[in-house]
């Protein structure tokens, strides 16, 4: 797979709640920096990250614009969580980096955390 169809794979795998075949495509010791919340080191700390926002909630990343360098993939997206009639939006820009292997080595998005509180929200 090309970085960019690794990307789209993981974030389709993600989103869908697949998180043990998401962290699949990522390299043992990805590194996950949610920005303005911290970085989450390695497979499990990603996927241990990530299972509370998608266990009962519908989660979407919208991508309006993206581009490729070599490994680096780069996007604009809103990711949409959705819980029952709630719906929260956040604008991100993710900075993805895929190596040799074809494997996630990091992951970084930038976001706005006034607006994270909507979706923090939906968590209780």
């Amino acid at each position: 797979m090309t970085p960019l169809e690794t990307v789209h794979s993981f974030i389709q795998l993600a989103t869908s709640g697949q998180l043990d075949e998401a962290v699949a495509l990522c390299a043992e010791d990805v590194e996950y920096d949610n920005v303005p919340l911290g970085k989450n080191l390695g497979r499990q700390a990603v996927r241990d990250f990530l299972s509370p926002m998608t266990e009962g909630v519908k989660v979407e990343f919208i991508t309006h614009r993206e581009a490729v360098t070599g490994n680096v993939v780069m996007n604009e997206r809103t990711d949409r969580f959705t819980k029952g009639d709630a719906v929260a939006d956040i604008l991100v820009t993710g900075v993805w980096e895929v190596n040799d292997h074809g494997q996630i080595t990091l992951w970084r998005d930038y976001f706005d955390m006034g607006q994270a509180a909507a979706v923090f929200a939906l968590f209780g």
